[in-house]
């Protein structure tokens, strides 16, 4: 792996910390709703290795999880990971506004402000896995130790597999 041209304020940060990645592009379909799923389908990835960014609001404040494509967030192991009680998932307008990134494009480096980060205990089930590299059809694939502790995550079971 190695460092590429930054063009996305996740990349600068990851270049800034001398993280090591590969980047990887795909043509991002407009229609696409479920952007992970896209996501590992263009890259021939398989789902458990791709991690959506997700900003929910536990006891009314912002935090991010990080969940595989292949499973959907559970809502009260995510507030117990965080420490509250109570967790919902944030709107678009709030999600873009706090991070800075377009839905469909949410890294968990480089947003606006850090928010605390919540991620699901299978990623560390693989070598690399790919979190959006900060906008639509670019991911980057790095080694999970270096996601935690980039974003000094907290690990639990916050997400139920499909």
């Amino acid at each position: 792996m190695k460092t590429q041209t930054a063009s996305t304020t996740a990349l600068k940060v990851l270049n800034v910390k001398g993280v090591s990645y590969s980047l990887h592009e795909f043509e991002h379909d407009p229609a696409a709703r479920r952007y992970g799923t896209e996501a590992a389908d263009k890259l021939g990835v398989e789902y458990g290795r791709v991690f959506k960014t997700l900003m929910i609001l536990v006891d009314g404040k912002p935090v991010i999880a990080l969940v595989p494509v292949s499973g959907q967030l559970d809502l009260k192991a995510a507030a117990s990971a965080a420490g509250g009680r109570k967790a919902q998932l944030a709107g678009v307008a709030e999600t873009e506004r706090r991070t800075g990134f377009t839905t469909g494009g949410v890294s968990p480096f480089g947003q606006r402000r850090q928010h605390p980060v919540i991620a699901d205990r299978t990623i560390s089930d693989y070598a690399t896995v790919f979190v959006s590299a900060g906008k639509r059809g670019l991911q980057v694939e790095m080694q999970p130790d270096d996601v935690v502790s980039l974003t000094q995550a907290k690990i639990g079971r916050i997400a139920t597999l499909d």
